[in-house]
């Protein structure tokens, strides 16, 4: 066999870039990327296929002390990404020093795979810091191989896909060799519509929030979806609708842009706003919308 194939998850702390690398080397655009904290919420695969190879990204929520269950689910995924790699990708970025969990870091220094440790945000760095950090991390990640990069900039992207095709097991393909990722359409329209709520409320607006969409059919030249934006107070929703509606118009707006770039067709729309309550900490609801799986 000729083949090589395997999974190869990306963990790290909240805003390293995990999600902007995994986006450059799929060359599409599966995770959604603001600059807050948890912005992915769940575990994302992006298959990259070629004639000999299949690699199975998988990126996954910054480690976080969790404060409530819809994070503990969170870090669900992140201790499932240790289980099932063949390589792990630990990212961090320049003048970072610690994962924010003990347990996790054990893992890493512990693992019996191959570990890339990628220091990422090299941009934002000279010759001499560089140098310090790649000292740092050499000693508190012996296993790991340490890569400097720029997911941002691409910069070294291609080298760290080459060294992940180097030491990838051979396997037959885990999935179709069209296959893209894992998620259904409707998984994109959620995270679409939630990026732009992250990117245009503040404070604990986008954390209360949930999306699920309702409806989506397809023809030939259109795509029409209804969305129901999930919050946990009668507040928040009056926050998310704005004056006289206009800040769920422009969250609309921006949406609806951002999904017919990804679907490549004329997408018509329709969002609402509900109260769900205590959502975060309701164990049907997590499973409902795919988080706890338990």
């Amino acid at each position: 066999m000729n083949h090589k194939a395997g999974f190869v998850n990306i963990i790290g702390n909240p805003n390293v870039g995990k999600s902007t690398l995994m986006n450059a080397i799929v060359g599409e655009r599966i995770s959604i990327i603001t600059s807050k904290a948890q912005t992915t919420r769940h575990r994302i695969l992006g298959i990259v296929n070629g004639e000999d190879y299949q690699i199975v990204f998988s990126d996954t929520p910054g480690i976080i002390k969790p404060a409530y269950d819809l994070q503990s689910s969170m870090m669900d995924f992140v201790k499932n990404a240790f289980e099932d790699a063949d390589v792990l990708l630990y990212m961090v970025e320049i003048g970072e020093k610690e994962l924010k969990d003990e347990a996790f870091f054990n893992k890493i220094i512990h693992a019996k795979i191959p570990v890339l440790l990628l220091l990422n945000k090299i941009d934002k760095s000279n010759q001499e810091q560089l140098e310090e950090q790649v000292n740092l991390w050499q000693e508190k990640v012996p296993n790991a191989e340490i890569i400097p990069i720029s997911a941002l900039e691409n910069f070294n992207v291609q080298t760290v896909f080459n060294r992940i095709i180097d030491v990838l097991p051979e396997s037959a393909p885990f999935y179709p060799k069209d296959a893209l990722t894992d998620k259904p359409e409707r998984f994109f329209v959620n995270e679409i519509i939630r990026e732009k709520i992250l990117l245009n409320y503040d404070k604990e607006i986008p954390y209360a929030v949930e999306i699920e969409t309702e409806e989506f059919k397809e023809d030939e030249d259109i795509i029409r979806i209804k969305a129901v934006i999930m919050v946990e107070r009668d507040t928040q929703k009056g926050i998310i609708i704005g004056h006289k509606g206009s800040a769920l118009k422009r969250v609309g707006i921006q949406a609806r842009e951002d999904l017919e770039k990804f679907f490549g067709k004329k997408i018509h729309l329709e969002t609402f706003v509900k109260v769900n309550k205590d959502w975060r900490n309701s164990a049907y609801q997590l499973r409902r919308f795919g988080y706890n799986q338990k």
